[in-house]
């Protein structure tokens, strides 16, 4: 038997060459997302549900440190942190050896091990138009010879085979990357779900269904999909032996429970993880407090006054209310590293477009809604204002920034009648050439997304504009934003990595049709993107994230909304689950008392 060191996702752990004892099958955790997942193929998904599911099947080449606090990257599926030219354009990985995929039928009986060709083939998948994938952005651009192999399946198939200088594999457990320019974020992109290694056998058996049969090297493996509903995970048998051994920082309570509840035991601990979708709140509120959930990805909205005990003066001060204290429940609050924002859709006919009159007319609708009373009544003070495109707790935000037009209902309609939007018999204004005025708004059909509705409806009379709400559900809202048909919708985005790379991206033009949902194209926002993405965290690239927060102002293509805290329940006999600022969900570091 040999044993070595390995800094593995929570912790620093024991990676023993030897069987893995089996979780009892007993254990099961029932668990809740309040929308439904979109698949789990790590290159066709981009929402934090079906993430959360991935990142226990999936193993990409880093991860993060459980317990550590700021988020700190650890080698996963890698030996080590990658080798890096000075340059900063060459990095090498270093695979372990005896990783193996789950098992499935398409190796035929055969243990199948983790190699450099597999990680390579994963990251290819994403620049193949053939894939689809929301999150191309990551290498195309990027990696030397891609997008040139991108270009040429236009018209034809990807070649995989084809040799590529940027994405390559020098040996079966030896990876380099080549950039045409340096890309500082790549270490942080190289642990998101999306640039998980992948089995081409695999995707190739499965096709256009491989949203439904992901196999990785993650200690679980799928059991049961319906869609929507309910899915289920069980324990990879073939997942290696790893035992918790976890340091937190000094002081950090949260993070010294978690060691002292899971140090010692090996992962996972957890046999079976049945997650149950809610799109209403009171139902997924009602299970837990019968006891039929374990856990609560979030209190739902509706109920945080109900639960804690608020300080509304001071968002960030909140307790459990004592009757839950004395029954055992257990609370991980912290202020997500998120935004939401309500995107104009740019190319839209009516809101769209970068004329003067446009923007006027944007803003205005802008300064007409008033979020500090959706923040009190809507969030129920669970929530800052957003006034910044990086949020707090990234690198790169500003927190002496105002992004914020100001609730202002007498100037909004003073500045649309400066631009001739003309108020006509019906009470409604029309277009300055006298076209009536329809605003296409795109909204989520759940209660919540009803009370929204609301807000916005007094906002638009307020301003004598014209709105149709289209309520639709959570995975036909993503198509309408990726394909550009809508007019206004809202929108939310938590952090892939810690980093503003992560947020400033989001309006790059050439992420249309992926995570730019405001399909944005300005040539000014673009060109200082384009400086940043080269830069480390500097005083240098905060003042270009600076000027594009200013170019933002002044082109409108969103009204910002706040950040949000997330507060995860969890029932007495839950050990191990604490809210990381990236990773979404806790399930393999956990374990529960029977």
């Amino acid at each position: 038997m040999r044993i070595r060191k390995l800094a593995l996702a929570a912790m620093l752990g024991i990676l023993a060459w030897q069987a893995q004892a089996a979780p009892d099958p007993d254990k099961v955790l029932h668990s809740s997302f309040n929308a439904a997942e979109t698949g789990y193929d790590p290159a066709k998904v981009s929402d934090v549900y079906s993430h959360g599911v991935i990142e226990n099947i999936f193993e990409p080449l880093l991860t993060y440190d459980y317990v550590a606090r700021p988020a700190k990257l650890i080698p996963l599926t890698a030996q080590a942190m990658p080798e890096i030219s000075a340059d900063r354009l060459t990095y090498t990985f270093h695979l372990q050896k005896g990783i193996y995929f789950a098992d499935d039928p398409v190796f035929n009986g055969k243990k199948r091990e983790l190699t450099a060709a597999d990680v390579v083939y994963g990251l290819k998948r994403l620049a193949d138009p053939a894939t689809g994938s929301p999150s191309n952005y990551l290498v195309l651009g990027h990696f030397v010879g891609v997008d040139e192999l991108a270009e040429k399946a236009k018209n034809g198939k990807f070649n995989y085979d084809a040799p590529c200088e940027g994405i390559k594999a020098l040996d079966r457990y030896t990876v380099q990357l080549k950039l045409k320019d340096p890309y500082p974020a790549l270490s942080y992109v190289l642990a998101m779900p999306h640039t998980s290694p992948q089995a081409r056998e695999v995707i190739e058996a499965y096709g256009q269904n491989s949203n439904a049969h992901p196999v990785g090297t993650g200690p679980y493996i799928l059991k049961e999909w319906k869609p929507g509903v309910k899915t289920t995970l069980v324990y990879n048998p073939n997942f290696r032996h790893i035992v918790y051994d976890f340091h937190p920082t000094p002081g950090d309570k949260a993070g010294e429970q978690v060691a002292k509840d899971m140090n010692g035991k090996t992962m996972p601990q957890i046999g079976r993880i049945e997650v149950q979708i809610f799109t209403e709140e009171q139902p997924m509120w009602l299970a837990f407090k019968s006891g039929q959930l374990d856990e609560l990805y979030s209190i739902p909205q509706p109920l945080l006054r109900g639960v804690l005990n608020m300080d509304p003066k001071n968002p960030r001060r909140a307790a459990l209310k004592a009757e839950y204290r004395k029954a055992g429940i257990k609370i991980s609050r912290v202020l997500d590293p998120e935004m939401t924002y309500w995107p104009f859709n740019m190319q839209d006919p009516v809101l769209g477009g970068l004329g003067k009159e446009k923007i006027a007319l944007r803003r205005a609708i802008a300064m007409s809604f008033d979020t500090d009373q959706t923040i009190r009544d809507i969030r129920r003070n669970n929530a800052v204002r957003m006034e910044y495109i990086v949020p707090p707790g990234v690198v790169g935000h500003n927190p002496n920034f105002r992004l914020d037009y100001g609730f202002n209902r007498p100037l909004a309609n003073a500045l649309l009648d400066q631009f001739g939007y003309k108020i006509g018999p019906d009470g409604y204004r029309t277009t300055p050439d006298g076209k009536p005025i329809s605003i296409d708004f795109l909204s989520d059909a759940s209660a919540v997304g009803r009370q929204w509705n609301e807000y916005w409806q007094e906002a638009l009379d307020s301003i004598h504009l014209r709105v149709s709400f289209r309520p639709v559900t959570f995975n036909d809202l993503l198509k309408a934003m990726r394909s550009c048909t809508y007019g206004m919708v809202g929108a939310a985005w938590i952090a892939d990595y810690p980093d503003g790379e992560n947020f400033v991206m989001l309006n790059y033009s050439k992420n249309i049709g992926a995570e730019n949902t405001a399909c944005y194209n300005s040539p000014r926002y673009d060109k200082l993107y384009l400086e940043s993405q080269k830069m480390q965290d500097s005083p240098e690239r905060n003042h270009l994230y600076d000027e594009m927060n200013k170019v933002m102002m002044e082109e409108t293509p969103w009204l910002p909304g706040e950040t949000r805290f997330r507060n995860r329940l969890m029932q007495p006999r839950v050990l191990g689950d604490e809210v990381h600022p990236v990773l979404q969900v806790s399930w393999r570091f956990m374990d529960i008392q029977k």
